[in-house]
Formats: structure tokens, sequence, C-alpha cells
């Protein structure tokens, strides 16, 4: 099954607690603080796989979680950083945030790979907070939480030669002839309902990627028929053959198949109007083939004069080698970049400024007698620190202090024995001392 497009949920591991510990040694009296920190949560990594074709994996695993950080140790040992989960993805995948809708990276290249969730930072041991003062402190630090976010990934299949074109010209059987690759072939629209790839061996030494895009109709880009599900796939293509029913087998115009399925690429991204195309007039087997192809080339060398037209039939095999010899040429006279991917325009796109923020900030507002202090950057900060010591609430209640929340507590009419409740911890208000669980 042929899947390109899944949503899926990545957490970087949590870093690990930094730990209280004192060095506790025969003649070594009054050792100092031993506590080492928490090591590094891993991060999630995205790497190209160039073996993968399609999202398949992602049907039946959604979650990807790394490993947090190791503890500290005693003994001033930093505990160990987890090691990185890497996710391989298919070449040509598009990681998109499922929140801003931002392209967080286009990944084309095998080995390419992009940190999508940050691990955390590892918490840090009581050996780091010894002062002269406090020579000996009981406080250390949690782990600080790794990123998690949800992204979508979007392949977009990775071919040399995009076959497009009405359902029921031939893409699929001309496929099947110039490769191994053996789509499903039937007579009725939209046999093949995901892109079918194919190497194809010119025969001269020289080798090239082709894509059986599923068939498009009139209102593609809108998402009529399989719309956007596979016009994302031809902006991968270098090349574009459209094969055209010269025969007009099902009583339509070929000239007219061809200006509508130009059109809806155009539509789509107007840059696949300046992408490399040669019309493969299929069919010729047929009666009043000839006569219609001197009818379209009269027609299209007026809207395009550079077009190449070449002749062929999928079923005789007739003008097909030619056909290939003509896509390897071509490919030969553009640069080999799939960076060839197309970029919105600049006032399309959401643009995010860093504003910087007032780590100072903080509300308090009243729920009945009890005063709640509001603030991320404190409610992050407490998520740190590891509140089961005296020295930690001191060290937290200066911070406080020093935010200036005691002086307005105090306007706000906090006295004695008032409770404060910041994030889900409720301390008793002190005067000019300290908060207390």
């Amino acid at each position: 099954m042929f899947v390109d497009k899944a949503k899926i949920y990545v957490k970087g591991g949590d870093g690990g607690d930094g730990i209280v510990s004192f060095r506790r040694e025969k003649y070594v009296p009054e050792g100092g603080p031993a506590g080492g920190d928490g090591g590094k949560g891993g991060d999630v990594i995205f790497r190209v796989d160039e073996g993968l074709r399609t999202l398949m994996d992602f049907r039946y695993q959604r979650h990807f979680k790394a490993k947090r950080g190791e503890k500290g140790r005693n003994k001033s040992q930093h505990g160990a950083n987890a090691e990185s989960m890497i996710v391989r993805i298919p070449p040509g995948t598009v990681v998109i945030d499922d929140d801003t809708q931002e392209v967080i990276a286009d990944l084309t290249r095998h080995g390419q790979q992009v940190v999508v969730a940050r691990g955390g930072r590892g918490g840090r041991g009581n050996i780091r907070f010894a002062t002269p003062n406090n020579p000996a402190p009981e406080i250390a630090e949690n782990g600080e939480e790794g990123e998690e976010r949800w992204v979508v990934l979007e392949l977009k299949v990775m071919a040399d030669v995009g076959l497009v074109g009405f359902p029921s010209v031939g893409k699929s059987t001309l496929l099947s002839v110039v490769s191994a690759a053996k789509p499903k072939i039937g007579a009725y629209h939209f046999t093949t309902i995901t892109p079918n790839l194919g190497v194809v061996d010119v025969g001269d030494g020289r080798s090239f990627v082709m894509a059986d895009l599923p068939g498009l109709i009139e209102g593609a880009h809108e998402g009529i028929g399989l719309g956007h599900e596979f016009l994302r796939h031809v902006e991968r293509t270098r090349v574009i053959i459209h094969v055209v029913d010269m025969a007009g087998s099902e009583g339509r115009d070929p000239y007219e198949d061809w200006l509508k399925i130009n059109q809806e690429l155009q539509l789509y991204n107007a840059k696949l109007a300046e992408r490399p195309q040669i019309v493969a007039a299929n069919k010729m087997d047929m009666p009043e083939a000839e006569q219609n192809l001197s009818e379209f080339t009269r027609k299209a060398l007026k809207e395009r004069p550079d077009l190449d037209i070449m002749p062929i039939s999928s079923l005789t095999r007739q003008g097909v080698q030619e056909l290939l010899y003509r896509a390897a040429a071509i490919l030969d006279e553009i640069p080999d970049t799939p960076e060839i991917e197309e970029v919105a325009e600049v006032e399309e796109r959401k643009v995010y400024r860093l504003e910087k923020k007032d780590e100072q900030q903080f509300t308090i507002r009243r729920e009945n007698d009890i005063f709640v202090v509001e603030s991320e950057s404190i409610e992050r900060m407490m998520k740190r620190m590891q509140l089961n010591s005296h020295d930690a609430i001191l060290r937290f209640a200066r911070i406080l202090r020093k935010m200036g929340v005691d002086e307005a507590l105090r306007q706000r009419g906090a006295k004695d024995g008032t409770i404060i409740r910041i994030a889900d911890f409720e301390f008793e208000f002190v005067e000019g001392s300290s908060y207390y669980y």
C-alpha cells in the first residue's frame, strides 16, 4: 500500500535529574557536596533512507518518544546522555509543524537529517550550588522536559521523469513496457490510484527513474478527482512526459486534453509551466491517430514553438525507444538537483519574529482567601527545582523576593498566614521571612 501523508507525535527525551549527595570517605572529614548532573535527553531525528519509498511505517506507529537522560550519580559523576532516536523516512519527505503549518525541513538526499524534537537538558546536582556562604547545599534540579509536537509528513515522489495525462491515456502501459514496474492496468478511469515508480534502462548505459502519476482531470488543482492527493508528486519531477490519447478513443479532443492538463499544473504551481515537457502522442496504432496528430501539432506548436512531440504506441512499442533517448538527453542538459522544489511566495508565508519576553513578568489574582501567582518563567523554574529540602525552599523564596513577588503580594493585601498558590504548590506567606509548605 502506498501512503504519502501521515501525522505523527514526536517528543524529545526529558533530561535526567541532578542529585543531592555528599562525599563520604574515610579520612576525608566534611567532604562536601558530590551530587552529579543529570544527562541530556535524547533528540528525535528524522533521517532519509533511500531504501524507503512510502510512509507506510507511520500508518501503524504514530508516537515517537526518545529516552530520557540518566540521573546524576554520587562522587560528582555525570549521568549518561540518552541516545537520539533515529526515525527513517523516504527521500522527498516534507516535514510540517501541525500547529503553525510551517515547513520544518524538506529532505531529499540519502543520509540527510533534521532534529524535530530536542531532548531536555539534565538537571544540576548539588555540587553546582556550593558557595562560600553555603558550602554544603541540599539543592538539586530536575531535568528539563523534552520538546514535543505533532508533525505532518508529506511525501513527494522523487523521480526524474513524471508521466501525466488524463485517465486511461496509456501512462501505466508505457511504464510497464519501459521498466520492470508492474502497475495495475484496466479499461476504466483511475485504474492507477497510487504513483508507480520504475527504473528505465535507456540502453546506452544511461538510466533514470520514471513515475506514473495517477490520472488528472479538469479541476484537479481544487481537489477534484485525485486532485491534491497526487499533484504534489509532479513538483519533484525534473522532466514531464505528457501522455496524450492521440486517437481520441474516448471522444475527447487531444489538443483540448493537453491544454486542460497544462492548465491544472499551472494553477497548482505556476513554476510547473516552465518544466521541460515532452508530449508522448500515444495510441498511434489506432485509426484517426495520424490525422489527429497533424492537427494537434499545428495547434500546439503555435502555443509552444519549442515543444517536443513524439508519436508512440505503448502497445506496439513504436517510437518508445526514441522517447526514452529524448528524455535522457533532456535530463543530461538540466541540473541534477532535487532542490528544484518551489517555495510559496513570501507574502503567503507566515513570518514569526522573536519577541523578547520579560522573564520577570507575573500576575496575581485572588480566589476567595487564596492569592494565585501566575508566571510562565516561575512555573518553568518550579518544574526544575526539587522543592524537598529547606535549602531549596529558601533559594526559591529569594528568587521570588528578587522578582518583586513579595512586595506585590503585600500591596494586594497578603498577611501572615495567607495561602499563596503557584502552579500545583501552595505556600504560607510569612511577613519578613519566606514561603513554607
